[in-house]
């Protein structure tokens, strides 16, 4: 991993979501507020145009950039949230190695805790951390076997995407949805669905190089 790689991702990875924008955007009109794509989409937006800026730095200076970037310049809770991915993944040790497989899993996860204890969500509240929380705890599970890297990465998206799928008939317990109660069932949770198309992006981007 370096920040190069970070930034052919979030290129990846905008494509992706604007093609998907219309169909994420109808599922936060329906148990959200409608923002939700837009702030996505202004996340990526602005990682991309840090290239010039970040792209010779050592990883831990680059995601430190990433994070201050997202944190000023998206409003709500995702700007918070994304922000705080990026800085927990900073905070790694032995960022100025080389980062093999183990070490990007390691740092994925600790980024992720950080989002779960700031978000303070979890599994079953239909949020993004139904995607990323049991994707988080398959990564720990590869970080420690010999399972190979890109047979891990088919079974993460897999379990992303079933985990997806999983919010459409969950009650929220979490934001704007959770004042819908029942009304809530029947309409998957937009964050999962953009949270999915992420690792879904990423992961295939390693299993197909």
């Amino acid at each position: 991993m370096s920040v190069n790689f970070l930034i052919s991702q979030a290129k990846n990875i905008q494509i992706v979501i604007d093609e998907n924008a219309a169909e994420i955007e109808a599922l936060d009109q329906n148990i959200g507020d409608g923002d939700h794509i837009f702030n996505v989409q202004r996340g990526l937006k602005l990682v991309v145009e840090l290239e010039d800026d970040i792209k010779n730095l050592p990883l831990q200076k680059g995601l430190n950039m990433i994070a201050m970037k997202v944190l000023s310049g998206i409003g709500g809770s995702s700007g918070a949230l994304f922000g705080t991915f990026f800085m927990s993944m900073a905070k790694t040790p032995d960022l100025d190695k080389d980062i093999d497989f183990k070490k990007a899993c390691e740092m994925v996860i600790t980024g992720i805790n950080a989002m779960k204890e700031r978000g303070k969500a979890d599994v079953g509240e239909k949020t993004m951390m139904d995607v990323l929380i049991p994707v988080s705890e398959k990564l720990n599970e590869l970080k420690s076997g010999n399972t190979d890297m890109k047979e891990g990465l088919s079974e993460i998206t897999k379990i992303a995407e079933d985990r997806m799928l999983a919010t459409k008939d969950m009650l929220a317990t979490k934001g704007r949805a959770s004042f819908l109660g029942e009304r809530a069932k029947g309409h998957i949770d937009p964050g999962a669905r953009s949270s999915q198309l992420i690792i879904d992006t990423i992961c295939k981007s390693l299993i197909n190089k």
